[in-house]
């Protein structure tokens, strides 16, 4: 079930029995010549999808992340941590007040990572000080470090997969949005790979974008396949979180 396609005695009659929601996070950047600037969003937004068809209550997507580094790119947009960390925060404490106990934020986006769980702690901190009730159960789930995933990107693309631009969160989209494959020269073929540090530098060192990574490898076959896994890996995480 969709939050945003519900109504809200739809979501009262949810809380009846599971106090658990799954929210999407990504963010909004390039993603070299032929991967869409959605990408960071749109890959955990149709795995999520997937456990919505299978009963899981997920929340809208939080489609703008801690993305500074690609603003040397047009179309990128990006959160301060300070912004993104308040942004998680209200989103949390508005399902709380709610009657949700339970969080999973299904990441798309490894410069969200240290902001997200920044954000947890923030939350944690104030309800130990405050000598509140049980802590709220919160949990950061990034798609593309599911074991599964993991392994069968490492049977595709092998070290082409890089760490930005990757051929495997590509073909992804390529499966959610087939209509949207884009092919281009890549020169090198492989990128290079290297430090992340501001905008401008950024640029500078990954003239296309890219990092480490060879997209032309990416199919919308091999999307369904990485699709497929990321949610087998994720039925068994989202029943013991729930539980």
């Amino acid at each position: 079930m969709h939050l945003q396609l519900a109504t809200w005695p739809d979501i009262e009659t949810y809380l009846e029995t599971c106090d658990a929601i799954v929210v999407p996070i990504g963010s909004t950047e390039q993603h070299g010549p032929t991967g869409l600037v959605g990408t960071d969003a749109i890959c955990p937004e149709r795995i999520a999808a997937g456990l919505a068809d299978e009963g899981a209550l997920v929340a809208p997507t939080i489609s703008i992340g801690m993305a500074q580094h690609h603003l040397g790119f047009p179309g990128s947009i990006a959160l301060r941590p300070s912004t993104l960390m308040a942004v998680i925060e209200d989103v949390v404490q508005s399902l709380e007040a709610t009657g949700f106990r339970r969080v999973m934020f299904l990441n798309g986006h490894g410069g969200n990572i240290a902001t997200v769980q920044a954000a947890f702690s923030e939350i944690w901190a104030r309800s130990s000080l405050s000598a509140g009730s049980s802590p709220l159960s919160l949990k950061l789930v990034n798609w593309f470090m599911l074991p599964s995933v993991q392994r069968l990107s490492r049977t595709l693309y092998g070290d082409a997969e890089g760490s930005h631009a990757t051929p495997s969160e590509i073909a992804l989209t390529w499966f959610a949005y087939p209509e949207a494959r884009r092919e281009a020269t890549l020169d090198p073929q492989v990128a290079p790979d290297g430090p992340i540090r501001d905008a401008a530098d950024f640029r500078r060192r990954f003239r296309d974008g890219r990092m480490g990574s060879d997209p032309s490898l990416a199919t919308p076959e091999h999307g369904e396949r990485l699709y497929r896994a990321a949610l087998d890996d994720l039925r068994s995480i989202w029943a013991d979180f729930r539980a």
